[in-house]
């Protein structure tokens, strides 16, 4: 059982009492300032020489309004931060210093002397995580590094929304990865882009410098652990494998090989990647199976595994895979294709139970028309939104002809929707929503055969083009039309489509109604109130509180249309709740308990996007019921004697002002190492006058004392008592002990003695026939400083001193 022990220091306050006139208004209360709350976890007290102590301060946050806070830590003296200890709350920014003053935002390897937290976004309370909503996706011509291909969508903890994408069909050294910043229609922060993509995990370069070329269509899947890494296919001039991006850290963080190239220096001749199982699917250049499995960042045991599809992309003249990949019911289907030769295009089904061709598919299917070629393979699905088999739409000189298979290899009808394209019309991949009314639509890519660029939408619900919108979708409003259409993604908070194309014109479209671009807005924020929280105590929590709309006015949002869902931490929605009319949701009806995570995703219709611009940033803002927030780091106490306690004050800033914690100090027990020496020396005046014995007397002092110095009668022996702390720890409840003397003792008292400290005690005795020498003794009596309650006390050597009567001389 963890022990926690929290010790909190005690200051004095003082408080000075107003007049008050009569009459008189009173002033108005000033604004509460936020305040620290500083305690320690981990350690007993006293704590032991070579500890690890958990400081935490709470921040309560007592503004009135939003805005930036900071707190700081600095490392007290006899202790050293422990690497990689900081914890902040969810929203706050961690950061480190060597100097106490410089903060820098990666920890150092050693030599923190100080830490520190950062808010922009700090709320009143503190218990509450805000993201940006998004505003309408206005158009806008992006550095895509070529063509662009498709995009790939990340929030930033802001809330910020990002377009990510790979210019397709580029040779390894060529810069081709790009982001873009939808709020602002700007490229992101760290540029200039695109940049290069490199095997070698770090950040991204700049320049031609990359060694990973990019394969004709691009197909990626997120690492479910790490949502911000995708994983897509790459190529070196050895060998076809996986990437990895990470878009959170805008960094390569890998490269695995799973095959090399079928004869083709460039190797880009490789199809997609899905997922199936927690594995990656793809096809390469030789029609063969590539598998990788996420969790273990390994091949599959007996990858690659054997062709289901004739070769693509094998000649020097043109070494690109023409098809694609998608999963149906659990099953890989791919297409292959061979432009400008003549030959049949085809699609083949691999089974990842069996890693081998489907039932029914030993050999590939035909699809289109001979001499027509393919960028796509997609899924089919029922009225009822089964997965049933795949369709591929191939393009040509002659018309685009869609072809569909059953999962079993018997003929499927095709969508009725692309039925008609005209020759020369290129297909892509489908981005496939379930809409509000739970249809499920496929939305592809078009451009070609007198198509500047457009949309085709398919329900496969109602087995029939998608209602509500033209077919095909054209974007008149978007760079003239000219969009040359690539692929869409999905922005499940705003419910909009995203699209890029050849054009490298970045656009969003409304999928219910078609148009560019998409006035809808949302935001999704994940709250897991747990997080704010880091000395391990429970209780802290007592429930969810709300989710509300901050810089929005009520009146441009379309409630009704509108919708709120908040999933846990499992995937499972817990509730739909609906909008007040002042943009609020209670979420007071969401257990913590059952459901420690929740993410609250808004997606809003807007009657205007009046709310956006002009500097304005609205917020999606959802909050919980609990204890203050805390920031914790973890010191080791130093080893030295010398450290005898440690203590820790916190100071910070917000829109209240500068506040300071309340400081704790941490006592350090000595241990066995560090015991302090303690000498007492007793001497005897060797003066036949009183007023040279006394405290201010100038002695002389001696071990024994001259014969003659005590009469034979009414004599009086004067003593001094010195007691040395020799070190290395100060001595507390230090007592003389004197059992011939009762008066010494009592002179001494009770003291306290810090190293290299001495005291001096003086006394006397009395007696009224002094025929014998008379010796007394004493030593001392003391604990060291820090020691556990109950710990015995240890004595010095004792020390003696001799008065000598005549005796001294008879003898």
């Amino acid at each position: 059982m963890r022990r926690r022990v929290v010790i909190q220091s005690v200051t004095s306050a003082l408080v000075a009492a107003a007049l008050v006139v009569p009459g008189a208004a009173a002033d108005p209360a000033p604004a509460a300032t936020s305040t620290l709350a500083k305690s320690v976890v981990g350690v007993s007290a006293p704590a032991d020489h070579g500890a690890t102590a958990t400081w935490v301060v709470g921040y309560d946050n007592n503004g009135t309004s939003a805005g930036s806070a900071t707190i700081t830590d600095v490392v007290g003296a006899g202790q050293a931060y422990v690497t990689g200890s900081l914890d902040v709350p969810p929203g706050w920014s961690p950061s480190w210093s060597t100097d106490g003053s410089t903060f820098q935002s990666t920890e150092p390897a050693s030599g923190v002397v100080a830490v520190r937290a950062q808010n922009p976004d700090a709320r009143p309370g503190g218990t509450s995580l805000s993201g940006l909503l998004t505003p309408p996706v206005q158009a806008s011509t992006t550095a895509t590094g070529g063509d662009g291909f498709t995009p790939v969508l990340h929030r930033t903890p802001t809330g910020a929304l990002q377009a990510w994408n790979i210019y397709h069909h580029a040779a390894p050294a060529v810069a081709k990865v790009v982001c873009s910043d939808l709020g602002t229609g700007q490229p992101c922060a760290g540029g200039p882009w695109p940049k290069p993509l490199n095997t070698t995990p770090g950040p991204l370069g700049s320049g031609a410098t990359g060694d990973i070329s990019s394969p004709m269509t691009q197909q990626y899947v997120r690492d479910p652990a790490a949502p911000s890494q995708v994983f897509y296919t790459a190529a070196t001039t050895s060998s076809v494998g996986v990437g990895c991006l990470d878009l959170a850290a805008a960094a390569n963080c890998g490269y695995w090989p799973l095959s090399t190239p079928g004869g083709v220096s460039g190797a880009n001749n490789t199809a997609g990647f899905v997922e199936v199982g927690g594995n990656l699917y793809g096809v390469a250049g030789s029609g063969a199976v590539l598998c990788w499995t996420i969790a273990t960042r390994a091949a599959c045991p007996g990858q690659p595994y054997a062709p289901i599809v004739p070769p693509s992309g094998v000649t020097a003249a043109n070494p690109w895979f023409y098809g694609a990949v998608t999963v149906v019911a659990g099953k890989v289907f791919a297409s292959s294709s061979q432009p400008n030769t003549g030959n049949q295009a085809a699609m083949g089904c691999f089974d990842p139970a069996t890693t081998a061709p489907c039932a029914g598919w030993a050999s590939p299917r035909p699809i289109g028309a001979a001499g027509n070629y393919t960028y796509n393979v997609y899924t089919a699905y029922s009225t009822t939104g089964a997965q049933v088999g795949a369709c591929s739409t191939t393009t040509g000189s002659s018309p685009g002809i869609t072809t569909c298979y059953a999962l079993d290899g018997s003929a499927l009808p095709a969508p009725s929707s692309v039925v008609g394209l005209a020759g020369g019309v290129i297909a892509f991949n489908p981005e496939v929503i379930t809409d509000p009314s739970g249809h499920v639509r496929s939305y592809l890519a078009i451009w070609g055969g007198g198509y500047a660029g457009a949309t085709v939408c398919h329900d496969w619900t109602t087995a029939s083009a998608c209602a509500g919108v033209p077919n095909p979708i054209t974007h008149p409003t978007v760079n003239g039309g000219d969009t040359r259409d690539y692929g869409y993604a999905y922005d499940t908070p705003t419910g909009c489509l995203i699209g890029l194309g050849d054009a490298g014109v970045l656009f969003s479209m409304d999928p219910l109604t078609g148009a560019s671009p998409c006035v809808r807005s949302g935001g999704q924020v994940s709250l897991t109130p747990g997080d704010f929280y880091c000395d391990g105590a429970s209780g802290h929590v007592q429930g969810y509180g709300s989710a509300r709309l901050v810089g929005v006015t009520p009146g441009n949002v379309d409630f009704g249309a509108s919708r709120v869902t908040v999933v846990d931490q499992d995937g499972a929605t817990v509730a739909t709740p609906g909008f007040a009319p002042d943009g609020s949701v209670d979420l007071s009806g969401v257990s913590p308990t059952a459901h420690p995570t929740i993410s609250v995703t808004t997606t809003l219709v807007l009657t205007s996007g009046a709310d956006f611009g002009g500097g304005n940033q609205p917020r999606l803002v959802v909050d919980f019921t609990g204890d203050p927030p805390q920031v914790c780091f973890r010191t080791t106490i130093g080893t030295a004697c010398t450290v005898s306690d440690v203590a820790n004050t916190a100071t910070g800033t917000d829109t209240t002002g500068s506040f300071t914690s309340n400081t704790v100090t941490v006592p350090v027990a000595p241990g066995a190492g560090c015991l302090p020496v303690v000498t007492v020396d007793k001497e005897i005046c060797a003066s036949k006058t009183a007023s040279h014995c006394g405290p201010n007397g100038s002695g002389p002092w001696a071990k024994k004392a001259a014969v003659g110095t005590l009469g034979l009668l009414n004599a009086t022996a004067y003593w001094r008592i010195t007691v040395t702390n020799q070190g290395p720890v100060a001595i507390t409840d230090a007592h003389v002990v004197d059992y011939e003397e009762y008066s010494c003792e009592t002179a001494a008292g009770t003291f306290t003695l810090q190293p290299g400290e001495t005291k001096r005690f003086h006394c006397s005795t009395y007696a009224l026939l002094t025929l014998f020498p008379l010796t007394n003794q004493a030593k001392a009596s003391y604990v060291p400083r820090n020691s556990p309650a109950g710990t015995p006390p240890s004595y010095s050597a004792w020390s003696s001193a001799t008065a000598c009567s005549l005796l001294c001389l008879l003898g």
